[in-house]
This record gives structure tokens, sequence and C-alpha cells, in this order.
């Protein structure tokens, strides 16, 4: 899949040729970027942005069709998240108006940056962006994991948030479904944070949900539930102002769709048979994926702006690392999901097993 961008005086085209191998490597990229996205609760966009990128979409297409993609898909999570009771409604409704004040502002940056610098500076932009963040969410999340202390009070806010939760800056709110009470400040400035992260690469919630669990204190399934919620709102903001100058391509919008909603009801439904510190694990193992493979595609854009010089074939395997990281992070993480629910069926059925031989035993002594 090759991707051109001509940029003229007072609009951008942007031209995608996708062959049907490319169409089907959109569509694979949607279903793992779903099934991920519904069980760690974000959306999805640390493997279907870079992905896109991957294949040759302009970053800022990448986004913004992304952003677009997200807006259908939330919907559908975040109704599934509710039934289960895993949305706080309230904290959304407060989180939203800071949440598009943030994509506002990205979306003009991006823009900005494209215009000035063209695809190659774009990109280098989002890779670092994806590089600095992702890098120190997941250290940070396997530093929570391996913590001998995260057991301890496994229902309540603790380290960080169990100290935010002392500090009383009015206004004060209490959001019932999260059993938290927090300033509205903190909120604020979470809502701002993800709306900035949505806007420029497609996904705020590997920083909404990390921040809701460890800044707020929200329990994880709350916290993921919550954030399909906000992406409602922040993905049809964002591919709204996008789409005003002609970056949405709806094509790849519908190839994403293809793939996703299925993923998106697997993950979903996976949340249940697991626990916190599972869905954890996996969130730290595909980020952290996703990052190394950002890394590994800047010295490409550095070459492109003539801002560094490496041989070809260097190049070549730098761009192949890339990809190879980035697709191996997503299938590594789908595979530790369908073991984590092959264990939880297997354990039902020996439970279910056990209780028959308890009764047929008992049966057998009257």
């Amino acid at each position: 899949m090759a991707g051109e961008t001509i940029s003229l005086i007072g609009e951008v085209m942007t031209f995608i040729d996708i062959t049907p191998k490319a169409a089907f490597s959109m569509a694979g990229l949607g279903f793992l970027g779903g099934m991920l996205s519904g069980f760690i609760g974000s959306g999805g966009a640390f493997i279907m942005t870079p992905g896109m990128m991957a294949l040759g979409v302009p970053g800022i297409v990448a986004v913004s069709s992304n952003l677009a993609h997200k807006f259908g898909k939330a919907m559908v999570g975040a109704r599934k998240h509710s039934k289960m009771g895993n949305v706080d409604a309230r904290l959304g409704i407060f989180m939203v108006a800071f949440l598009l004040i943030g994509v506002k502002l990205a979306v003009f940056l991006n823009e900005h940056i494209f215009n000035t610098l063209g695809k190659a500076g774009s990109n280098l932009y989002i890779s670092l962006v994806f590089v600095v963040l992702l890098s120190g969410l997941s250290l940070f999340i396997l530093r929570d994991i391996f913590n001998p202390n995260h057991k301890k009070g496994a229902n309540k806010p603790t380290g960080f948030a169990e100290k935010l939760a002392k500090i009383n800056i009015p206004p004060m709110i209490h959001f019932k479904v999260a059993n938290v009470r927090v300033s509205l400040w903190f909120v604020a400035i979470i809502g701002l944070a993800t709306g900035w992260l949505a806007g420029t690469v497609g996904v705020g919630g590997f920083i909404g949900v990390p921040a809701m669990i460890y800044v707020l204190g929200i329990p994880t399934m709350v916290a993921a539930g919550t954030e399909l919620f906000l992406a409602i709102f922040s993905g049809a903001f964002g591919a709204f102002n996008y789409a005003l100058n002609g970056f949405v391509d709806i094509r790849l919008v519908l190839l994403l769709y293809l793939g996703s909603l299925l993923g998106l009801h697997i993950g979903a439904n996976a949340t249940k048979m697991v626990s916190e510190m599972q869905i954890k694990f996996v969130m730290a193992v595909v980020i952290g994926m996703s990052a190394v493979s950002r890394a590994f595609a800047i010295p490409k854009y550095l070459v492109d702006l003539q801002m560094a010089n490496f041989s070809a074939g260097v190049a070549r395997v730098l761009d192949l690392a890339a990809t190879v990281t980035l697709y191996g992070g997503a299938i590594v993480g789908v595979i530790m999901i369908c073991r984590y629910i092959m264990r939880f069926k297997q354990g039902q059925k020996l439970k279910t097993h056990t209780i028959h031989l308890k009764e047929h035993s008992n049966r057998d002594s009257a």
C-alpha cells in the first residue's frame, strides 16, 4: 500500500492506493486493534495508527481516519461495558468539555506541523509522541504489576491516588460508579490530556485509562468502560475537525470497522474472565512493543527530513524491525487474551465437573 500526499494552496488532497492485500491488512489491523480496545479500554490506536503508517498511510491521515473509526466502535464498546456496570457516565460527562478542548488543540498543532514540514515531519512528530509516552506508561504499569504491595486495598485508591484523594480543592465531586471523591480540577487535567492525545495520535485511552486508575483511584474495569464512553466524543469531534481539511479517508474507516467490531466483541467479553492484573499485564506488553516499533521508525523520518544519514540497507532493516515489532506485539497481546479466556473456561469446566462428582457421591451415599 503506497501513500502520497499533495498539499495545495487552501486545500489538502490525499491519494492512497488500496490494493486487495492492503485492504486485507487493514481489516486485520482493525481486528487486532478492536480486540485489544475491548479488553484494555483504549481506542486501540496505539496499534492501528502506527499500523496504518507502516502500510504507507501519512500519519495525519492515519490519526484522523482512526478517530472516525473510533467514534462508531466506541459506541458499541461503551454500550457493552455499560451493561456490565463499567461506565461512570457522571465522570464521563464532567470530562467531556475538557476533552474537546484538548482535541481541538491537538488538531491545530498536527495540521500546522503537516503544512510546515510535510508528511515526514508529521510522521516524526506523531512517532516521537508515541515513543515518549508509551515507553513511560509501559514501565509505570510494569512497576505496578510487580509491586509486592499492589494487592493491598485492591478496591480502594492506593499510592499516588490515595494521597490525591486527601487533597480537597473545591469543587469536590463524588462519582458513584467509580466510588471515588476527587477535585474537579484533577478530572479537568486528565480530560484535557486525554483529548490532546486522542487528537494527536488517534487514541487518548492509554493515558486516560491509566490516569483514571493511578491518579483518581478508579477500578480498572470502570476506567476501561468510561474511556470508551469518552472515545465517542473525542472520535466524533476530532474526525469532524480533520475532515474539514480533507484528512479523513472513509475507505480506511470502513476497512477498520470490518475487522474491529468482531475483535471488540471478543475483547469486551474477555474482561469478565480475567483479573485486573492480567489486563494491566497485556496493556504493558502491547504498549511497550508499540513504543519500540515507533522508535525503529524514527530514523527513516529523520532521513526524509535530511536530519540524519543512514545507508539504504540500515533503513530497510529498521523499517522491517518497526513492522515486525508492531504486529508482533499486537499478536502477542491477542494470544495472551485467548490464553486467559481458555484458562478461565477450563477452570469453569473443572469446577462444574467437581460439583457433579459431589452430587453423584451424595446420591450414592444416600
